[in-house]
């Protein structure tokens, strides 16, 4: 079942990247299996928020959580390296991504019915809450929980593929193995301190102090969206993200690999 997952989930994303009518482009995304009984989604109602969503609660019987990782083309977020509001491409990537997680959501439901499953359809962004800034159903720590990534400085999830990109997941009531969670960092200032890219780059300075300026960060959102209205909804802005150490890669990983090179070139 696992092949079909990851089979169907590369061939929707390379129909969409080569669709003419779409002006985005994906890399090859990253797949995460949890297991719907994980004590860490209990931990998320206090990490995120007290209504924060259990598998459970989204599908009585659930088993097993799939998460995924949609990295954009790297020059999506090269066009959003300059300025101080999201580039269009940018801006036009979050539109399309969010559509392309409910067409990625609806195909993984028609092959887990076909095997006799269930599955959960849910959207990019799940219940919201604007006042809070946060969401009962949070796919970043999904699927940090799914073994995907880790989270960076700039409370985006750094995978093996960066931070550039959307996350989406299925709830399902198939028994899928789990993904290994790795326990290593991926964020160079949580590593050793020595990176404070995205915190440089914030338009708003809303990453310079603990805790994490929520507000500050939405009302840049905001800004964007109504720059960007005429392509729909892109509350987004993205510039923490764009041309720092993680925006492709794990830089932790990376830098481990230079090192022991180094090493073993004296």
């Amino acid at each position: 079942m696992r092949d079909r997952i990851i089979e169907t989930m590369e061939i929707t994303v390379k129909e969409a990247s080569c669709h003419a009518e779409i002006a985005s482009s994906w890399k090859t995304p990253l797949v995460g299996i949890a297991d719907a009984g994980d004590p860490l989604f209990g931990e998320l109602k206090t990490a995120v928020r007290p209504s924060h969503g259990l598998p459970e609660g989204l599908l009585p019987g659930a088993r097993t959580v799939i998460a995924y990782f949609l990295p954009f083309d790297p020059s999506i977020p090269r066009s959003n390296h300059r300025g101080t509001f999201s580039s269009e491409a940018w801006a036009v990537a979050y539109i399309e991504t969010n559509r392309l997680i409910a067409v990625i959501n609806e195909r993984l439901n028609e092959l887990l019915e076909h095997k006799g499953f269930r599955g959960t359809r849910l959207p990019a962004t799940h219940n919201f809450d604007e006042e809070q800034l946060m969401s009962d159903w949070s796919h970043k720590h999904v699927a940090h929980i799914a073994g995907i990534g880790s989270f960076g400085r700039h409370q985006m999830l750094i995978t093996d593929k960066g931070c550039c990109g959307r996350l989406g997941s299925v709830v399902t009531d198939a028994v899928i193995a789990s993904t290994p969670r790795s326990q290593q960092e991926r964020c160079l200032f949580k590593f050793d301190g020595s990176c404070r890219k995205c915190e440089q780059r914030c338009p708003k300075k809303a990453l310079g102090e603990d805790p994490f300026r929520r507000h500050a960060c939405y009302d840049r959102l905001l800004e964007n969206a109504r720059l960007h209205e005429r392509h729909g909804l892109a509350d987004v802005c993205g510039k923490c993200a764009a041309i720092v150490p993680c925006s492709f890669t794990d830089p932790v990983k990376r830098a481990s690999r230079k090192n022991r090179s180094n090493h073993c070139s004296v």
